[in-house]
Formats: structure tokens, sequence, C-alpha cells
């Protein structure tokens, strides 16, 4: 399952430093010759993959991304420093492009991709360089080159992280309205969702991560009942799977009903996804009548951590972010 993650950005490589036109000046050396040092190049920008990235949250913020200017030549033959490059680290799978002109400038795919996407101008000579047989004291010496600017459009397709299963009705779409600012359609009626919604989630620690909030799966989807496969395929390319069950809706006569039949439509369709890792998540907790369900949950389906929340008033949200942080963290 693909989104689009998008960041603009400008960047601009460093001026080369201006050559010096100086002359050598010591006591007892009447006509000390020409002097002046080179200026130092300008540093350049680079482009280059961090595998620990999964998105461009950092860029959103950085709009400009300067390298240093080389620093000017001096006398006694003295060059300007070089100015410092700057390092753009993105996660593997960006595509650049020119902002202006859309054309693609470089795919970042491979992790010892090293790119640079401006380079730094060149110093200028000092006046030291143009002393001849003719000419032996130049009064002139070159500016450094210009840097170069560039607007950027860096897109990241992106597959999420963390997906989001369960019946319809389950709370899948106002618990991604709350964890992130993703606005779907939210209503008490079976497929609500039409389309898979992603969200961009920021814990407290960690990188920003993505959730996408699959449509409702129904007995059959395997076989295409309902939304289909199609949405299985979807779930099929997600990291972590949080399983979202309406705590209201548990009979206590077969309190596993709904959790059972989501595993056999993901075992059904794939063994790969039913490997995957699953967080179970017993949501609308602020419904009346509730505490004796999760309890009769619990005892049925032991040695499985499960957590409570409300996606509705907030409560145990923030536990479930923190806990899908950590299992990123650690993938």
């Amino acid at each position: 399952m693909k989104f689009v993650d998008e960041a603009i950005i400008t960047v601009r490589s460093g001026d080369g430093g201006r050559g010096c036109t100086s002359f050598r000046r010591e006591r007892y050396i009447e006509r000390g010759g020409p002097d002046g040092g080179d200026g130092g190049d300008g540093g350049h920008v680079i482009l280059k993959i961090d595998e620990s990235k999964r998105t461009l949250f950092d860029y959103r913020r950085q709009k400009l991304l300067l390298a240093k200017n080389g620093e000017g030549g001096k006398g006694k033959q003295k060059h300007g420093k070089n100015g410092s490059h700057f390092t753009i680290s993105l996660p593997p799978g960006t595509i650049v492009s020119n902002a202006d002109t859309n054309e693609i400038i470089i795919d970042l795919t491979d992790t010892a991709d090293e790119y640079i996407v401006a380079q730094g101008g060149m110093g200028g000579r000092g006046n030291k360089r143009f002393a001849s047989s003719t000419n032996r004291a130049p009064r002139y010496s070159q500016p450094g080159i210009p840097g170069i600017e560039l607007k950027l459009k860096l897109e990241l397709k992106l597959l999420a992280d963390v997906g989001l299963v369960g019946l319809p009705n389950a709370g899948k779409s106002t618990l991604i309205s709350k964890i992130s600012a993703a606005r779907p359609k939210i209503a008490d009626y079976p497929f609500t969702t039409l389309t898979p919604i992603l969200g961009m989630v920021e814990p407290n620690f960690g990188e920003p991560f993505a959730v996408a909030d699959i449509p409702g799966l129904i007995e059959g989807a395997h076989q295409g009942t309902g939304l289909g496969i199609s949405f299985l395929k979807h779930i099929e390319r997600t990291g972590i799977l949080v399983h979202l069950i309406d705590s209201f809706q548990i009979d206590p006569d077969f309190p596993l009903k709904a959790f059972n039949l989501i595993n056999n439509e993901l075992s059904k369709y794939s063994q790969t996804l039913a490997q995957k890792t699953q967080i179970v998540v017993l949501n609308k907790t602020d419904l009346p009548d509730t505490i004796q369900k999760i309890e009769v949950f619990k005892n049925a389906l032991k040695d499985i951590q499960i957590l409570t929340i409300s996606a509705i008033t907030g409560e145990g949200v923030k536990d479930l972010i923190n806990l899908l942080a950590t299992n990123l963290s650690k993938s």
C-alpha cells in the first residue's frame, strides 16, 4: 500500500571565496611580487540515504538548506578555507525532482547512493596566479563563482507502517482521526470508509509513522466478498496490524467471534498476514456494560497483550501510540 509523502525545499550550495589581490611587503625587499591566495571552494549540497528515516517529516519544517561559502584568499599566498558541505539525509525510495520543471533528478533507492545535487562554486584565483614574464605585478584577482540555488520536490512513496483492521464500525476511522490529522468520514453504518485513509502520527519519541485505516473486512473477504481482496492486498504491505474490536458488541457466549473471523480471513488470504505482529485493541470502553465483556474476552484470549481504549474520549490512546512507536523502533 503506497502513500505519497511530499516536501518542497530550497537548497543553495556555497559561493566560492574571492581571490586576494596582495603584494609581498617586507623590510629590505623593495618590490615584493604578488602573493594573493585563492579563495576557497563553496560547499556542495549532498543527498544521502538514511535507512533509519521513514518519512520526510523533517523537511516539511526546514524550507531553506544552505551549504557554507568558501572563505576569501589572503596575502602571503594563504588560500581561503573551503566551505563545508550540507548533507540532506533522506529515507530510501525518495524521488528528488526540480520543483519548477518537474524533471526528476534522482531516485534514491540504493543505500550506497550519495548525490551532489548542487555543486559548490569554485574559489576565485588570487593575483599570484596571474603573474607572468610580461605582467609581473597583476593588480587583479578573480571573484568566486556563485553557488547554485534549486527548488526541490521530495516525494516518498512509502508503505504504511501500521494497518488498522477490524469489522465495520469497530471505530477505526475515529481512532485514526484521534491520533493523526486524517479526517475520514465517520458514521454509524457499515463501510463508511470506502478507500484506505492514511494518517501521520507524531509520537513523543522516535520518528513519525504512517497509519492506514483499512476499510472494514467481513466474512468471505479473502474470496472478494464485501470490499474484497483489494484491501487485503493493502494490509499485506503494512508493518504492524492493530486489530480493533468493538467491546460493546462482544458476545459473552462467543467472545472471540469477531477476533477469529478477521484472523481467519487474513490467514486464508495469506500466511504472511497471519504471521504479522498484531496488537489487539478493545475499543469503545466509554459505552455502558463493557467492563464485564472485556473481562470475558481477556479470559478467553490469555497470554496475549490486550489494550483497552476509547477512541471517542481518548482514554488509552497515548498508551497505544507509545506501544506502536516502541515496536516500530525495533523493526
